[in-house]
């Protein structure tokens, strides 16, 4: 299994989300593409992590995918869900490394926002504590904000992913926005650590090769979980060379 500690890291590991391997399966209702074909494959090509959502429409990922997976991968899951009780009972069987709660609405189209765990701390905390109870440790997606921050100390979160989703839109649109989103990451970032130097802090939504590079710079971001971009990025270049190619934009951006 990868094991790295923030102080040793030389740059952000990447995390390979293949959800969308499987929606393009989904689309034909056949066997193939296989995610867990795919995960293996990441791996093999230097993924640190593999990350998947099992969401409750189960529109792309499904739950023979995440059993079938768990025991075949070298590095370690990062199981994305919802916190519902269903996908407690999921979690708690398959034991993944990693459980990571998101928010979820089922007309979305990916996921819009960062859980706001300032309003559930008390619910949360007990939901954190089973996963932790069963090995299994828990990062809360959020928004870049320290009221959510502290809300996901005080649920006792191993790590939290800031929500770079803004950042992404940002960097389409003008230079000053993205300049401010960026920084919104950074000072999430100096905040989250000074307050608790034990928490780890990833970060992920709509990173490409293209806007990975500055928040690849900040100090202190462990992972990077990346996966439309560099599906997308597989399509014209294969998957093994679109993830090679997402880990030296992330290197460059670190240097």
């Amino acid at each position: 299994m990868t094991t790295r500690t923030q102080s040793t890291a030389s740059r952000p590991l990447l995390g390979v989300n293949i959800d969308h391997v499987a929606t393009l399966r989904q689309a034909r209702g056949v066997a193939y593409p296989d995610p867990v074909e795919a995960a293996l494959l990441c791996e093999k090509a230097g993924a640190d992590g593999i990350t998947l959502h099992l969401r409750e429409d189960r529109r792309h990922i499904q739950d023979a995918d995440v059993y079938r997976m768990r025991p075949l991968l070298t590095t370690r899951m990062n199981l994305e869900m919802a916190t519902t009780q269903e996908m407690l009972s999921i979690a708690l069987e398959v034991k993944p490394q990693w459980v990571c709660l998101v928010p979820e609405k089922r007309e979305e189209l990916t996921t819009e926002g960062g859980l706001d765990v300032a309003a559930q701390v008390d619910g949360l905390k007990h939901y954190v504590e089973s996963l932790q109870q069963n090995g299994t440790k828990v990062s809360l997606f959020i928004d870049p904000e320290p009221i959510q921050i502290d809300a996901a100390i005080a649920c006792g979160a191993d790590a939290i992913e800031l929500h770079t989703g803004q950042y992404s839109e940002a960097t389409l649109t003008s230079e000053p926005s993205t300049q401010k989103e960026l920084l919104r990451i950074q000072q999430a970032t100096v905040y989250a650590l000074a307050t608790n130097n034990k928490l780890i802090v990833n970060a992920g939504h709509g990173l490409t090769r293209d806007n990975v590079g500055p928040i690849a710079a900040i100090d202190g971001i462990y992972e990077l979980n990346i996966g439309h971009a560099l599906i997308a990025d597989s399509i014209f270049m294969g998957l093994e060379s679109a993830v090679k190619a997402m880990k030296q934009a992330i290197e460059a951006g670190h240097k």
